[in-house]
């Protein structure tokens, strides 16, 4: 991917300066995030359904069971959206007030994989994404679980990626002689200690793959 699509669909009409044309703000995104909401119109009327996904440098691969409303239809364009919010931007007046985010928007009409070989690709990166190190450490889905399985492909051609970052932006009014605090509230991300499985038998410890996730405050 040379640039970031321009088209209808993906170009920004508001807060233009927030718009990243670049590939690499795209990756970004996806890197940082774990659950995207994939949009889709069942009988007539939207749904959006939170799921995990994984992604390469030419789809996003999102799954559900061969029985969701929500991958039924892959004749139809979709949209999947990932949002990591950064922070909270607590601004002198509520009107100000918004958040630091990262966002990206994909469209496309989903590709249904049904090469066994492509599907089990395809989980490999989605597992990979979430848990990097699990595929190799747990068993891999059998037949049964690959046929239960609907894995959708999602091409990464026309997608927009927006950014919001800093502080407030009413230091310059007349909100700025109210003598209140104004600044930012930054989020931060991190795993807890791994809690085990209560049926685990003794002796079976974290593996390191999971273990590492883990930074203590």
């Amino acid at each position: 991917m040379s640039g970031l699509s321009g088209t209808k669909r993906t170009t920004l009409r508001r807060s233009r300066e927030q718009a990243r044309t670049d590939p690499a703000s795209l990756y970004d995104v996806l890197r940082a995030g774990y659950v995207c909401h994939l949009g889709v119109l069942v009988d007539d009327a939207p749904m959006v359904v939170p799921t995990v996904y994984g992604f390469d440098d030419e789809h996003i691969y999102v799954h559900g069971s061969v029985a969701s409303r929500s991958l039924t239809r892959p004749d139809a364009v979709v949209c999947v959206t990932v949002t990591v919010v950064d922070g909270l931007v607590l601004a002198r007046s509520l009107f100000e007030h918004t958040v630091n985010y990262r966002s990206a928007m994909i469209y496309g009409v989903p590709r249904v994989l049904q090469n066994p070989g492509e599907k089990l690709a395809a989980l490999r990166i989605l597992t990979e994404h979430v848990t990097p190190g699990q595929w190799d450490y747990a068993r891999r889905p059998n037949k049964r679980e690959l046929a239960a399985t609907t894995l959708l492909a999602v091409s990464l051609a026309e997608a927009s990626v927006k950014v919001r970052s800093g502080p407030p932006d009413d230091a310059d009014s007349p909100d700025a002689a109210l003598g209140l605090w104004a600044g930012e509230l930054p989020l931060r991300y991190a795993f807890d200690t791994p809690v085990p499985d209560p049926a685990l038998p003794a002796g079976i410890e974290v593996p390191p793959h999971v273990a590492g996730r883990h930074h203590p405050a």
